[in-house]
């Protein structure tokens, strides 16, 4: 391991291969992070990823295949990272699934499926890296909730659970963790252009974002700058970072 990679920080981020995920991989590598990208079924994807970043910035990126809602496989990312690097200095929760459907009509499994991939997979991922966040006193945990966390969404009842979740997960852990230095924050988007948004026609786009004072959707780069200012920042931890254009004020 080179000097340069000592010095720079370790990121970890969840479901990196789509979405805001992969912007937030590449913006980071782009700006000399070390970025460990997280997959579980676009491996084509992320190896495409890893290449791009590679031609474009001669910044390698290092993916590894792991279903987050299972601990055994968070632990061989985590032991991946550490491995690799002897720290992990960021973890990036942003591994996610949706789904609309009416309350009425939400199965055990749907509903036992979204909290394991949308809350207890960070429960996995955050307890395990704490093992060495908390060893050295120092760290930064994000969150990727929703403004459905807040809000509650009609037809996304689990999903708006599963974020409400782990907003209240963070703002506990952050008062438990903030005497060992680690911060944990929550960003929560509103609407971001990304594939999640196919299930929505053009007339409810247009709907929606009449709604949203700034009249448009949001972009997965402002979610990925806020990530960079987080990490960046010293003295930000337990908060719910609304990005949303206003939509929630």
């Amino acid at each position: 391991m080179n000097q340069a990679s000592i010095e720079r920080k370790v990121v970890i981020v969840t479901g990196g291969s789509k979405g805001i995920g992969e912007e937030i991989v590449r913006f980071l590598a782009k700006n000399g992070y070390e970025v460990i990208l997280n997959y579980n079924s676009s491996e084509h994807r992320a190896k495409q990823i890893q290449k791009e970043i590679y031609d474009n910035y001669n910044n390698n990126i290092h993916i590894f295949k792991a279903d987050v809602s299972k601990r055994e496989e968070v632990k061989r990312l985590v032991n991946f990272c550490i491995a690799k690097f002897n720290k992990i200095d960021v973890l990036i929760n942003n591994a996610g699934i949706s789904e609309i459907k009416l309350f009425t009509q939400i199965t055990d499994f749907d509903w036992n499926n979204m909290l394991q991939v949308n809350l207890t997979s960070s429960f996995y991922t955050i307890q395990e890296s704490l093992k060495y966040m908390i060893s050295v006193k120092s760290g930064c945990i994000i969150n990727i909730s929703s403004i459905w966390g807040t809000t509650g969404a009609s037809c996304e009842v689990h999903y708006s659970v599963a974020k409400a979740g782990l907003d209240g997960m963070t703002k506990a852990l952050a008062k438990e963790l903030g005497p060992s230095n680690i911060r944990v924050n929550s960003i929560a988007p509103g609407i971001i252009n990304t594939g999640m948004n196919k299930q929505f026609s053009d007339e409810e786009i247009t709907r929606i974002t009449e709604e949203i004072p700034l009249q448009k959707m949001g972009s997965t780069l402002d979610i990925a700058r806020c990530i960079k200012w987080i990490i960046e920042d010293e003295y930000t931890t337990g908060q719910i970072i609304g990005i949303n254009g206003g939509w929630n004020i």
